[in-house]
């Protein structure tokens, strides 16, 4: 047979060739065009920058956002949108590249866990992690009055408070509290990860003294234990789900945090699973993160 198909001529071998390549065709004719939408439309991250009149040193800031599969599909319809914060000594690009954003946001959302929503993943680097205002950097006023702003005016956003909750590690984590206790109009609901919400300095180098004191001057612990009846109310108001891993030497802080909430009789969900601090521990809380802020968005329609 071998030797058959070495010798035959260059036209049988095309005339061949045709019909394995007709065959494909016909096979893909056969696949139902909505399973093949289902294969070829997926949501996607993609990648951009703003200009910024607020932080000194960095006239633009990249961000990266995940756009829904029916976004570039269904042009007139609006998204809830979740904020996600990267950790320390991170950057906007933590959660697509390491946490892999766009394949678990797709698997959730086509599974049915979550609603289709747009993800943004701001950049809160300067010469480390900042997301708050300290002397000669305004981190939190360039969130608030820049980026904010832009990513309503620039993409697809339902922009009223139901429709808007925050996420973030880590560093990101205390962050997202951060936000939300300062502005609880403009979000509805909170997932915080591995939250580093005051200073630890076994875990942290010497040289970021300065980061340490930024941390501790936004305690997210005091935060709650300080507030006042006016705040707790409006802090109720949000949904609020704190996870953190057993091993995670965040952990004790993580469990002062919720105490303090519970003292004040603010609503809020805890989970303990097992990991550490770590990606691989932060890429499954997508599992939780995004069915929860997606119920979040349900009941606040």
């Amino acid at each position: 047979m071998i030797l058959e198909r070495e010798m035959e001529s260059p036209m049988v071998q095309s005339v061949r060739k045709y019909r394995l390549v007709l065959g494909v065709l016909l096979l893909l004719l056969l696949v139902p065009m909505s399973v093949m939408a289902q294969l070829t439309c997926q949501g996607k991250v993609v990648y951009g920058t703003l200009e910024s009149k607020l932080l000194p040193g960095y006239p633009e800031r990249n961000y990266a956002i995940y756009l829904p599969k029916s976004y570039e599909r269904d042009t007139t319809r609006r998204y809830p949108v979740l904020y996600l914060l990267h950790g320390g000594m991170g950057s906007y690009i933590d959660w697509p590249q390491q946490g892999n954003l766009e394949g678990f946001a797709n698997e959730i959302i086509n599974s049915g866990m979550a609603q289709e929503m747009i993800i943004v993943c701001p950049d809160g680097k300067m010469k480390n992690t900042m997301w708050f205002n300290i002397e000669g950097w305004p981190g939190q006023d360039h969130f608030f009055e820049e980026f904010l702003p832009y990513i309503d005016s620039h993409y697809r956003t339902k922009t009223d408070r139901g429709s808007r909750a925050i996420a973030g590690l880590s560093m990101g984590g205390g962050g997202s509290i951060v936000y939300a206790t300062s502005h609880p109009e403009l979000f509805s609901g909170v997932y915080a990860v591995s939250s580093y919400v005051k200073s630890n300095r076994a875990f942290s180098p010497p040289d970021t003294q300065w980061l340490q004191d930024a941390v501790n001057a936004h305690n997210g612990i005091e935060i709650f234990a300080k507030a006042t009846p006016e705040q707790i109310e409006a802090w109720k108001n949000i949904a609020w789900f704190i996870d953190c891993g057993d091993d995670d030497f965040t952990y004790d802080m993580n469990i002062e945090l919720v105490s303090a909430m519970r003292k004040q009789q603010i609503p809020y969900e805890l989970r303990i699973r097992d990991g550490a601090h770590t990606w691989q521990y932060w890429m499954t809380s997508l599992y939780t993160m995004l069915p929860f802020v997606s119920n979040v968005f349900y009941e606040n329609q």
